[in-house]
């Protein structure tokens, strides 16, 4: 659904050329156009330190893909893309609630390992998303107002950096690394091998789901910006509104940490603002709410923005999102077009700004906005909408932007992904990758 997009677009890569010598790992090769390079399936940690050794040797661009989600296609270059999906061990210490998990494991296969233990990690609503990925930007996850961003669980990783070393990064050993590696952004300071969080036991859980008519939407909105801001940190809530098909509806999609009467009480304010024409709230177990809310999406392209902001949207600017809304180019794409906020705060904003790279800490709202449009179909209707919907946004948000969902257009995405903490990534950058190794379009440094 428009405004909710959480599956990242996945990227994927015709490859020739260079072979990767003394490697184990496969190099896929095939047909494709000038400057394509090569995809290396590394068969575990070893080919990953001979493959960043031979990029260095021979000066080939490089890049790790692990779920490969970037929302730009940062997981793909025209050189060598070192595939980290053979990279799936996943260790649980049901005592201490350790996980160490490989550089290539997805999501849905850790949230199927932490099941028979009664464990949860923030994790996000996407099964296939990589989970380093996710970590390395943050990670924000239904949970994460009571749990933290993913980032935040992270106990240590093991990196191979541009020197072909490979390093321990905790908070006593390498810890200029480990700081960076919550916030910091995946493939800039090296392949992260494997990661360690901290798991929780996992608690009863409740979800709902709440639909209106676009009538409703200015009542709505005012209401539940509201409850996002006051509601205990136990509740998550996603309130969006998206158009498809000629239709356009309201919703509001949330997880509650306890049982369902106490969801349905604390949404009495979005029922009053207006009669839902579908609400659906019950109680599950935490894996059953975390498959309920999990996204689908139609495929095809699509573009995102995102914003932070500390105060609801006041009622004009939802007026003029809304008739901006009301004016979108038409598209084939059933994932339509649309806006929503996420809600922030609570167990985020406990950790100090500067405590990791991950900057964006006094936020109570994250705001996205996207539009999509299918193969053959000109995008450029679709980027104008998007264009003049965020500049509406904007006046009402921080300046900051989401790391994890990349926008490839966003121009000075230094100040807006990562803010008072550049500098201090830039540092970290050049102590272990002096010469640049690890590039891409939007890399620290860059």
């Amino acid at each position: 659904m428009g405004g909710a997009r959480q599956a990242h677009r996945r990227a994927g890569v015709a490859a020739r050329g260079r072979g990767v010598p003394g490697v184990v790992g496969r190099v896929q090769r095939a047909v494709g156009g000038p400057g394509a390079g090569a995809v290396l399936r590394a068969a575990g940690p070893a080919d990953v330190v001979r493959a960043v050794e031979w990029a260095r040797e021979t000066g080939v661009p490089i890049v790790p893909r692990g779920g490969g989600h970037s929302y730009a296609g940062h997981s793909v270059n025209s050189g060598l893309v070192v595939d980290l999906r053979a990279l799936d061990g996943i260790a649980v210490d049901p005592g201490s609630g350790l996980v160490t998990v490989g550089g290539g494991v997805l999501t849905g296969a850790l949230y199927a390992a932490l099941r028979p233990h009664g464990l949860a990690l923030p994790l996000g609503n996407g099964a296939t998303v990589g989970i380093a990925g996710l970590a390395l930007g943050g990670g924000s996850a239904a949970t994460s107002r009571r749990l933290g961003l993913t980032a935040d669980t992270l106990r240590a990783t093991t990196l191979a950096t541009a020197a072909g070393t490979v390093l321990t990064c905790d908070g006593t050993e390498n810890e200029d690394l480990f700081w960076a590696c919550r916030g910091g952004g995946g493939g800039n300071f090296g392949i992260n091998l494997d990661l360690t969080f901290q798991a929780v036991p996992a608690p009863a859980a409740s979800t709902c789901l709440l639909l209106w008519e676009v009538a409703h939407a200015p009542a709505v909105f005012e209401a539940v910006q509201e409850l996002m801001r006051t509601a205990p940190e136990e509740v998550s809530l996603r309130l969006g509104v998206a158009t498809s098909g000629g239709r356009t509806l309201v919703s509001v999609v949330g997880l509650h940490l306890g049982p369902a009467a106490e969801l349905r009480d604390i949404l009495a304010p979005a029922f009053a603002a207006g009669p839902p024409s579908r609400a659906d709230i019950a109680d599950r177990d935490f894996w059953d709410a975390m498959d309920y809310l999990q996204h689908e999406t139609a495929g095809g392209a699509f573009a995102v923005r995102t914003h932070f902001a500390v105060d609801p949207l006041p009622p004009e600017a939802v007026a003029q999102a809304l008739a901006h809304l009301a004016a979108a180019p038409p598209s084939g794409n059933p994932d339509g077009c649309g806006f929503a906020l996420f809600g922030w705060g609570g167990a985020i904003n406990r950790v100090g700004p500067a405590a990791t790279a991950f900057v964006h800490r006094d936020a109570q709202y994250l705001i996205s906005l996207d539009t999509s449009w299918l193969p053959g179909e000109e995008p450029a209707p679709q980027l104008g909408w998007l264009a003049a919907l965020d500049h509406l946004i904007a006046a009402h948000a921080t300046g900051g932007a989401y790391l994890n969902f990349t926008d490839p257009d966003l121009r000075d995405w230094r100040t807006a992904y990562y803010g008072a903490n550049y500098p201090r990534l830039v540092a970290v950058k050049r102590r272990h990758d002096p010469d640049g190794l690890f590039d891409f379009p939007q890399s620290v440094g860059s």
